[in-house]
């Protein structure tokens, strides 16, 4: 057989593999959200700043609320939406298959590392927090089609059991899945939309460790002039590259470390609220989306400089910078 979609199931470019996901599986069921409210509405944005024991320093835009994105942003569209984990490599097999059969497509935690239509540039790279959706199975050829970001992907069942097991870290995948009802489906209430807003101020500004939020970004301008303490040049040229990997829109989150993405969800939640005053709010952080790019673009320049540790001193003052029109902004919100 040729292996296609099912039927109705359509291939949407989208800017992050979790919310670009969960937006294929609500369209397949006729339900359209876009990408944008979906994160807002999930508390989804955010900042952290992260280096755990023997691996590469972490910085990032995606927020981790309690009890997930996912099912946050599941819960304010009346959707039901569980997280399911498993050691077992089979039982994860069965249940995917089972759903595929069954014609449901499957949202899927994967290490984009092991999945063979990424190129790397022929360097190994591991990243287990990629999410995609299994849209269609052949069993005679025991390939899965996977839609990602920016289209569909045959892949055969074994490299894609291998994305799904993987143990690198800092997000080993542990054959994760996710279940979806649409019974109770509803538009967001301008209530819960509000609360959303409220609960990711409050983590910017609040955190609980200074490792998050506007906290951590002055954190990451502290520590970053110090890793050739801790790293070697390789890592510390790794781990520019990755600044700007996941900043950029390349690294998915749909560019200036998700705030492009919060701007666009500000401009539906102020019609969904009836508040104006979220539509200049919107604009401050496309404004502020452009500063993490540019500061992402510093990033990616000084992976590639010479002597890339004589450049660590330049991201304080432009971290700082940030930091302090983000204190701004969602101060607004409180």
């Amino acid at each position: 057989m040729t292996l296609k979609p099912f039927d109705h199931f359509i291939s949407i470019k989208t800017h992050h593999c979790v919310t670009g996901s969960m937006r294929h599986i609500y369209a397949f069921k006729n339900r359209h959200v876009s990408e944008d409210l979906l994160l807002g509405l999930g508390e989804g944005v955010g900042f952290m700043y992260w280096q755990a024991k023997g691996q590469p320093p972490f910085l990032g835009g995606r927020a981790t609320p309690k009890p997930g994105m996912e099912v946050l942003a599941g819960q304010r569209t009346g959707v039901c939406i569980e997280a399911h984990t498993t050691s077992s490599v089979s039982k994860a097999r069965q249940v995917m298959l089972s759903m595929l059969a069954a014609g449901q497509p499957v949202m899927l935690q994967v290490d984009m590392g092991f999945l063979p239509y990424f190129d790397f540039g022929g360097q190994e790279y591991h990243f287990g927090g990629h999410v995609v959706v299994a849209c269609g199975y052949d069993p005679q050829t025991a390939q899965v089609l996977i839609a990602d970001r920016d289209g569909l992907y045959p892949v055969p069942l074994a490299d894609l059991e291998k994305a799904r097991c993987s143990t690198f870290k800092p997000f080993p995948p542990r054959n994760g899945w996710w279940a979806f009802d649409f019974t109770g489906f509803h538009m967001p209430t301008a209530r819960e939309t509000r609360l959303a807003i409220t609960h990711q101020a409050e983590a910017m500004l609040k955190p609980p460790i200074r490792n998050f939020g506007v906290a951590g970004i002055r954190t990451a301008s502290e520590r970053i002039p110090h890793w050739p303490e801790i790293l070697k040049a390789t890592e510390i040229r790794a781990a520019l590259f990755n600044i700007y990997i996941f900043v950029s829109p390349v690294g998915g989150s749909g560019g200036g470390c998700f705030r492009y993405m919060f701007s666009r969800f500000l401009a539906e939640a102020a019609a969904i609220t009836g508040e104006a005053s979220l539509v200049e709010c919107s604009a401050e952080f496309k404004r502020i989306g452009d500063e993490w790019e540019s500061f992402g673009a510093w990033a990616k320049a000084a992976s590639e400089s010479p002597d890339p540790s004589a450049c660590l001193h330049e991201s304080t003052g432009i971290l700082n910078n940030i930091a302090d029109q983000e204190q701004d902004a969602w101060e607004i919100f409180i």
